[in-house]
């Protein structure tokens, strides 16, 4: 007589099967790594090793020269790729930046709204000290030409413009850059305006400015713009002009392709640079230099971290 096959009965099976086949799929993914290992082994090469020449090809390779002396009262040297530090000086002392915090400005701009937006000027925006470049209440403007003028002319005024069109007021506008800083892991920074004029309680430092600079090195929009040498602008009353990059060293060095300067009294002069050479992608950060020395230092420490022999 055939046995009845209870519900019971077929619910066991059904779990049965459905174990058995997933303690198949683990086997199938233990013994995938061994088999490989072993075919790796046979020629030569370990899997092991091969995970390591994978890891090798990103690793941040420490030039073998000594890195030059420079006159910056901080400065830091890192991988664009990896973000480790190929040199120190004082990379943690808080500092003035100048205008170097624009690039915090920028990425604020660019995260909101979108680059062919219009943005009107206030008269309150242009209640700010040179350098300006003179835009006008009433005028609009569109966003992205703005962002542009803010990065190679560095207009203050323009900053003033995006920071109250993106939060509507310069308060709000600092607890943003706060907020975006910390975001990146700028723990020992705090900015109080959009442009990096000198204020009680407005800090960074080099480290934490480097932190910045390759969030900004790595935003495609920034980027195009910062390694502009010159930028044709157009006013919105029809005048037109040709704004020179305050970055000098994109001038003096073939490898250098941005960033942003800065200079207040309480800064001294500071400058972001970043340069590529072959695979090699390193960004310079020197703040507290003098007029004299910013551009010999910084150009040092670029082909120094690059492997350029002088």
């Amino acid at each position: 007589m055939a046995k009845t096959i209870t519900q019971k009965d077929l619910f066991s099976k059904v779990y049965f099967f459905r174990n058995l086949s997933r303690l198949l799929m683990i086997l199938t993914l233990i013994s995938t790594p061994i088999a490989t290992a072993q075919s790796n082994k046979s020629s030569g090469k370990s899997i092991f090793a091969a995970n390591r020449s994978a890891s090798n090809a990103f690793r941040a390779i420490r030039p073998s020269t000594p890195a030059p002396n420079i006159i910056g009262k901080a400065a830091i040297v890192i991988d664009a790729r990896t973000g480790r530090s190929l040199y120190v000086k004082r990379a943690d002392e808080k500092r003035p930046v100048a205008s170097t915090q624009k690039l915090l400005t920028a990425l604020l701009s660019l995260e909101k709204g979108h680059m062919n937006e219009s943005v009107t000027v206030s008269k309150s925006d242009t209640w700010v000290e040179p350098s300006k470049i003179y835009i006008q209440s009433g005028q609009t403007y569109r966003k992205s030409d703005l962002i542009a003028a803010l990065l190679v002319r560095s207009g203050n005024d323009v900053a003033r413009c995006l920071a109250r069109n993106h939060s509507g007021s310069q308060e709000a506008f600092s607890l943003a850059m706060n907020t975006k800083a910390r975001s990146l892991g700028m723990h020992n920074s705090n900015f109080k305006n959009p442009h990096g004029l000198t204020v009680k309680g407005q800090f960074s430092t080099a480290r934490d400015m480097a932190m910045l600079a390759r969030a900004a090195y790595y935003h495609r929009t920034i980027r195009s713009i910062t390694q502009l040498k010159r930028l044709p602008f157009r006013f919105a009353n029809g005048k037109k002009t040709t704004f020179n990059n305050t970055n000098k060293l994109l001038q003096r060095s073939k490898y250098c392709n941005g960033l942003k300067t800065g200079y207040t009294n309480a800064s001294g002069r500071c400058l972001i640079s970043s340069g590529k050479n072959g695979q090699k992608e390193i960004i310079v950060v020197i703040l507290g230099s003098t007029s004299k020395n910013i551009w010999n230092d910084s150009e040092k420490l670029l082909h120094w971290g690059l492997g350029i022999k002088s």
